[in-house]
């Protein structure tokens, strides 16, 4: 019943098509995304006041839409023609189809399965907390949703695939691996793809992207990049893993959406893809017991009183 709603959901109207290409033609994908959220649902009268039945409602069209949004941002961004939704095809494989234009060999339909689930949720994250800081207003599915991605977009968040994957092309040869990393760790520059405010073991996400991108960059003719990216992993547990710093599930992620064909730009929207099923979780769970976030404020300047000096006096 759940996939059969999802079916139906996923199409998009002609105005919305017109609007990602005018959209996508000039923004960044995850730009792009955070407009087309925010414009479906300013069409949809039911976001006023909604209550818990009709969240849920929004909540799974933004599930359902999200994939289709995505793929046809990134035709847009490649100068290509937008291809609708094909209703035989997995939530994966579909997106993958109307991203890329082609149906995704079996190993490619799994590790993207695996890639999605592997993002969808991940406890309190800054995009997360996002969406329910925005739901806890009572506001609507669709406001969460664009409070989510606009968080998501910052490289500390949801960009540090992208990142990750320019260093692994920076570094390029497996034996460049050591002189590029030791630099970066000599001149404290911030490595991404490494190290958690969660895990200071070895990201468990990492693990299983890494099988997935070995079998992908050999199938794809990029087995070298794979090789630079294991030498880093390697050099930086030899000197960070002491410290608890490790890879992380974007060391690998970005690797494994270039080698199928994905413009690095893309890796956040795809991001998204994934976790709108978290953020959508999480803010009806939430909303069904309700309370407005109001964080307080501990202020830590200079302590007063101090001697008031008239303007005319001041130097």
């Amino acid at each position: 019943d759940f996939l059969s709603r999802l079916r139906k959901l996923k199409h998009l109207e002609k105005e919305e098509y017109d609007m990602i290409r005018e959209v996508a033609a000039k923004a960044h994908p995850m730009s792009a995304l955070r407009t087309m959220i925010s414009y479906i649902g300013s069409k949809d009268n039911r976001t006023v006041e909604p209550d818990i039945t009709t969240q849920e409602m929004l909540g799974v069209e933004v599930i359902a839409k999200i994939p289709t949004i995505v793929a046809a941002i990134n035709r847009v961004h490649e100068g290509l023609e937008i291809i609708e939704p094909d209703d035989d095809l997995s939530y994966a494989s579909d997106f993958f189809y109307q991203a890329l234009g082609r149906k995704p060999s079996t190993v490619e339909a799994k590790m993207l399965d695996a890639a999605l689930i592997l993002h969808a949720d991940h406890g309190m994250n800054a995009s997360t907390f996002s969406s329910m800081l925005t739901i806890s207003t009572l506001s609507d599915m669709y406001s969460a949703i664009t409070s989510a991605i606009s968080t998501l977009k910052g490289p500390l968040h949801g960009g540090a695939n992208e990142r990750a994957l320019a260093l692994i092309q920076r570094v390029g040869r497996p034996e460049n691996a050591e002189k590029v990393i030791g630099s970066m760790v000599e001149h404290k520059e911030k490595i991404m793809g490494f190290g958690h405010r969660v895990y200071k073991v070895y990201d468990p996400r990492a693990k299983i992207l890494k099988q997935f991108a070995e079998k992908v960059t050999n199938a794809h003719g990029k087995q070298e990049l794979f090789q630079a990216a294991n030498k880093i992993e390697e050099v930086m547990i030899s000197k960070l893993g002491s410290k608890g710093i490790f890879p992380n599930v974007d060391f690998y992620s970005g690797l494994l959406y270039y080698s199928i064909g994905f413009d690095p730009e893309i890796f956040t929207p795809i991001f998204a893809v994934s976790r709108a099923s978290g953020w959508v979780a999480r803010s009806l769970e939430y909303v069904k017991d309700n309370r407005l976030f109001r964080p307080k404020a501990l202020y830590v300047g200079e302590k007063g009183p101090n001697k008031y000096t008239p303007i005319n006096e001041r130097e």
